[in-house]
């Protein structure tokens, strides 16, 4: 148990109450956006902070730049549509909640919950499913 402190003002902190933090990491959970109509929430995976094959630790920039351009995503939800226009999507659903996905770089909308970010992209924006996004990456010019 700890208490929470709250007001703008560092000299006057204003005592709230006291919070446990287990219940905390659940109400993070239950702050994730419900995709709507036939979108997906994705969740970008975390980018490698040392250059491949090597013990050079890539600069804050080039991090923020990797997730920001990445193709990979994680499949976190579906919204209610998706995938349910038969005649747009004639062999079924292309992904599914826990799949890593290919999209192209810039897609969708970009959202940060609690410092990690998301993506919520329209369900036709999957290019593929692979098993493992390890070793993937987009190519530079």
């Amino acid at each position: 148990m700890s208490e929470i402190l709250i007001g703008t003002n560092p000299d006057k902190p204003q005592i709230v109450g006291s919070v446990d933090f287990s219940k905390a990491v659940e109400e993070k959970a239950r702050q994730l956006p419900i995709p709507s109509g036939y979108r997906i929430l994705c969740a970008i995976p975390e980018t490698e902070e040392k250059f491949e094959g090597s013990d050079l630790v890539k600069p804050d920039d080039l991090i923020k730049k990797d997730e920001i351009l990445t193709t990979v995503l994680f499949v976190v939800a579906l919204g209610p549509d998706c995938y349910k226009d038969s005649t747009r999507f004639p062999s079924g659903a292309w992904c599914g909640e826990g799949d890593f996905i290919l999209v192209r770089p810039n897609a969708g909308t970009r959202l940060v919950i609690h410092g990690r970010e998301f993506r919520i992209i329209n369900d036709d924006s999957v290019e593929a499913v692979v098993q493992d996004p390890r070793g993937i990456s987009r190519k530079f010019i």
